[in-house]
């Protein structure tokens, strides 16, 4: 076949090809398209034939779907998925028949050849997936046969992958190009039993099919016949196992029977301060795909998750970026796209009810990220994971300065365990710690949530008053297994 002069070729409705150019005998069979002045060089085949009718593919004969530049002094040329121009070009997108004319209908790069996005299932439920004690309010999971708020009765539209580059071909910045570089990795998470159904979300951890979430979203009270379902940001789903959980710091991992998927970045979220810029996804109320924005607004923020029979403890980042029920387990991600903390927890005004949840009001928190790679790598390696203790039991009716250790056993566990960290360190019943690593304590969460955020044979220096004289005291931490 000779190559084409421009676009002179004909793709046929049976997905065979002829060559149109000049003196040119006509082929049948699949043909390569050459474009002899584009700076790209040969395009792919043309795509497969289609059963029906194809919305990207109106009349006969027609070019690929594509993104096209029609330059000055030359003929329409295809543009690479990176949306470079020839120069002085102008862009066209969508079917461009030999003609030349506008094109009728926005096609999609796919990676390894043109065609149309996925179509995505309806979602219209919701999940109360996301628990927590914050603070002056409480906001705790439940599940029941449907959950959460309807947004419409109608069925949500059909969501194209996440932008690669502009309209206009001009390449995505600020927040745009975060979300394109982490929307493909997070996932809607789907658990079903007899009882009822609730949804949250995740993202990928590992290319291999390991996933991050929320204890609470994989462990939802559904009943019997529990079954974790992943769906995926091109609206493909699979099965998932719950390889392991910890409730005492809401963490779940899962596994899907996929490879080569693309995992986001955990970064250092000791390098978080007030003010950075940061940007939630996942699937608030089943809406997949969401991403909100916003600030850190603090720091190592005390938060109790979940309820008082299976409490996790948080040193929370706390957030004004939008995260409502369903964001929970979704990635809180950095200027960099780095995932700096695990949505978990919202606050709600005092007296709200989950009948009555009013959805963000600005104070949202999350796992700090150092966190949740030390507990994932845990979850992986054994199933179960650990956490850091000083071995005393704390008196929660004192209301003085500091907290206090119990003076007395409770259901037979000593104030102060023997030979335990506290105990080696000299401390005893009755002492109050004001301070860990020099800050201050005021309630018995501040130092569990401090003391949780370290790892077993870490050393925290304790501010102890003890018989009227207060004094630092090093404590070397031991582990407790995790339920």
């Amino acid at each position: 076949m000779a190559a084409a002069d421009g676009l002179e070729w004909l793709v046929n409705d049976d997905g065979t090809g002829t060559d149109t150019s000049p003196g040119a005998a006509p082929e049948p069979g699949p043909v390569a398209p050459v474009w002899p002045s584009s700076p790209f060089g040969t395009q792919g085949p043309p795509p497969a034939p289609r059963p029906g009718p194809d919305p990207y593919v109106t009349g006969s004969p027609v070019a690929p779907p594509g993104r096209y530049a029609v330059a000055p002094d030359g003929p329409a040329t295809a543009v690479r998925p990176d949306g470079a121009l020839p120069s002085g070009a102008v862009l066209l997108e969508g079917v461009v028949p030999p003609d030349g004319a506008i094109p009728v209908a926005p096609p999609v790069w796919t990676g390894d050849s043109w065609g149309r996005a996925p179509r995505r299932r309806r979602r219209s439920r919701g999940g109360w997936l996301v628990a927590g004690a914050v603070l002056l309010a409480l906001v705790s999971g439940a599940v029941g046969g449907v959950i959460g708020a309807r947004t419409a009765d109608s069925p949500q539209a059909d969501l194209p992958p996440a932008a690669t580059a502009r309209p206009d071909g001009g390449a995505l910045t600020g927040v745009a190009s975060i979300a394109a570089q982490v929307l493909p990795s997070v996932v809607l998470i789907e658990v079903r039993g007899a009882d009822g159904e609730g949804t949250g979300s995740g993202f990928v951890l590992q290319s291999d099919g390991y996933l991050l979430t929320n204890a609470h979203v994989a462990t939802a009270d559904v009943g019997s016949g529990r079954s974790i379902t992943v769906v995926f940001s091109d609206g493909s789903q699979t099965a998932a196992e719950l390889v392991g959980v910890t409730t005492d710091y809401d963490l779940a991992v899962l596994k899907v029977d996929r490879t080569g998927l693309t995992p986001l970045t955990l970064g250092d979220s000791d390098q978080v301060v007030v003010g950075d810029p940061v940007v939630a996804v996942g699937a608030p109320l089943g809406l997949q795909g969401t991403v909100t924005t916003g600030i850190v607004s603090a720091m190592n923020r005390p938060v109790t998750a979940g309820d008082n029979s299976a409490p996790a403890f948080i040193n929370a980042i706390q957030t004004d970026a939008a995260i409502n029920p369903g964001n929970s387990g979704g990635p809180l991600v950095n200027a960099a796209g780095e995932v700096i903390g695990i949505n978990s927890a919202i606050a709600q005004p005092p007296g709200t009810t989950l009948s009555g949840t009013a959805g963000s009001i600005g104070l949202g928190f999350a796992i700090p990220a150092n966190q949740a790679r030390h507990t994932a790598e845990q979850l992986i390696e054994t199933g179960t994971a650990t956490y850091p203790i000083i071995g005393v039991l704390i008196d929660s009716r004192y209301t003085g300065e500091g907290v206090q250790v119990a003076t007395e056993t409770v259901d037979g566990q000593p104030p102060v365990v023997p030979d335990g960290p506290a105990d080696r360190a000299g401390i005893g019943p009755g002492d109050v710690i004001l301070a860990i690593d020099g800050r201050p304590v005021t309630q018995p969460d501040e130092l569990i949530v401090a003391i949780r955020a370290k790892q077993a044979g870490d050393t925290v220096v304790l501010t102890v008053r003890s018989g009227g004289q207060e004094n630092e005291v090093r404590v070397v931490l031991s582990e407790s297994a995790s339920g």
